[in-house]
């Protein structure tokens, strides 16, 4: 069945719901103060699309394809994000996450100064040679997430969970980490901080 997008190139203004768009070829199109709510998107392609002030809420976005995927102002809301590879967006996005599933994603040089990751599910996620300064990880759970070649200048891990990254491999100048991390990332560099027995640095 044809995407009910690709009547036009450009939307203004447009609310879309309910839609089951999995596979959807998006490619080159433009929205602008769009609402996206409750869509099927699944391995959707959005290959030189733009999003302008959007706004995706409850939508299933997995493994969707964002080859040169211009992002300016953009939020998503209670989204499945899973497995997206973000590392060839269009330079400088301008997005948010919250309350989303981002597992299995992949960042790797990719501008995301000052990003919100706030209340996400990032795990297994790679961070490879990107810029996270000032970033908001606020109570998100990073297990198994991977930093490496990192600006993590001021980003701040506070509430975060399942944090781990090697101040030896990133740059880490500012950033805000839990007593509990730094317990954990002492313990990993081999240090015992004192008042803390073996198994609490577990």
């Amino acid at each position: 069945m044809p995407s009910p997008l690709n009547d036009r190139d450009s939307f203004e203004d447009a609310v879309f719901t309910g839609l089951d768009l999995a596979g959807a070829d998006l490619s080159e199109r433009i929205f602008e103060r769009c609402t996206f709510r409750k869509l099927v998107l699944q391995e959707s392609i959005w290959t030189k699309a733009r999003l302008h002030d959007c706004v995706f809420e409850s939508c299933d976005l997995t493994r969707i394809k964002t080859t040169k995927l211009a992002l300016r102002g953009v939020e998503f809301l209670g989204c499945r994000l899973m497995g997206v590879d973000w590392s060839d967006v269009a330079p400088n996005p301008a997005v948010s996450f919250e309350d989303s599933n981002l597992q299995f994603a992949s960042f790797v040089k990719v501008n995301l100064t000052k990003t919100r990751f706030r209340r996400c599910k990032l795990v297994d996620v790679n961070f490879i040679e990107s810029r996270l300064a000032e970033a908001d990880f606020g109570h998100s759970d990073l297990s198994g997430s991977r930093f490496e070649r990192c600006d993590l200048r001021k980003a701040d891990f506070a509430d975060a969970r399942g944090v781990h990254f090697d101040p030896a491999k990133n740059t880490v100048k500012g950033a805000k980490i839990s007593l509990a991390t730094a317990v954990l990332l002492a313990s990993a560099a081999g240090l015992r901080v004192s008042g803390f027995d073996d198994d609490a640095a577990k």
